[in-house]
């Protein structure tokens, strides 16, 4: 596999990744099951085989 269609595949996989995640954040705030006014998320990213471990974590205030 060359690199740009290796750079192609994961761009595609974190494009899913964001957009399916906006979608069910947001249906977890519809349904009311937030705590307050604000949420706080995090997104871990792990890689069967290695030892990849990158967290992100963040939040917003729920209008």
């Amino acid at each position: 596999m060359s690199e740009d269609a290796f750079n192609m595949s994961i761009r595609k996989f974190l494009k899913e990744v964001g957009v399916t995640s906006q979608r069910e954040i947001e249906e977890t705030v519809r349904k009311g099951q937030i705590d307050g006014n604000k949420l706080k998320v995090r997104m871990t990213l792990t890689a069967e085989g290695t030892d990849l471990n990158h967290v992100v974590a963040g939040g917003g205030e729920i209008p």
